[in-house]
């Protein structure tokens, strides 16, 4: 995990949106893996993004 912030939900008190960057792509399996086991648990989940690192 590189950042975790929170921002508080509009839908009422003390609920919140979490926003996470890891380090990995979607493709990678152990990333694929902790993702699944992620929407077996979360109320909602939302990927906003997912970019191969650069081949320098």
């Amino acid at each position: 995990m590189m950042r975790i912030e929170s921002r508080p939900s509009r839908h009422g008190m003390w609920e919140y949106f979490f926003f996470v960057d890891i380090e990995g792509h979607l493709r990678d399996e152990v990333v694929a893996q902790a993702l699944k086991a992620l929407t077996q648990r979360a109320a909602m989940l939302k990927l906003l993004g997912s970019y191969p690192r650069a081949v320098l």
